[in-house]
């Protein structure tokens, strides 16, 4: 039996300030995009992800991970070298003594 109510860890954010607290809120968010974003393969994936979890009575965490990589599907992460020094070079060995 489908269990809609069931809400997820924590919520989600979404723009405008509003947040996704149930999978009904997920799955209404998703009703409610304009048809050309509804179609994209990661709201795709997301729908598909969100339902095998009403379904089957599966984690709420996968339901939560399609809707965040959807969500974040425009976003490039990029690697920062400053963040980390690095230690290589930086130990003597005792031979070297």
């Amino acid at each position: 039996m489908a269990d809609w109510t069931r809400e997820f860890d924590e919520p989600i954010p979404v723009p405008k300030g509003r947040q996704i607290v149930t999978l009904r809120d997920a799955g209404d968010y998703v009703a409610k995009l304009p048809k050309a974003e509804h179609m994209t393969a990661e709201w795709q994936a997301a729908m598909l992800a969100l339902m095998l979890v009403v379904d089957l009575n599966g984690p709420t965490m996968m339901a939560r991970i399609g809707i965040m990589r959807a969500l974040n599907r425009n976003v490039v992460r990029e690697f920062d070298s400053s963040r980390k020094d690095t230690h290589w070079g930086k130990r003597k060995l005792k031979r070297d003594e």
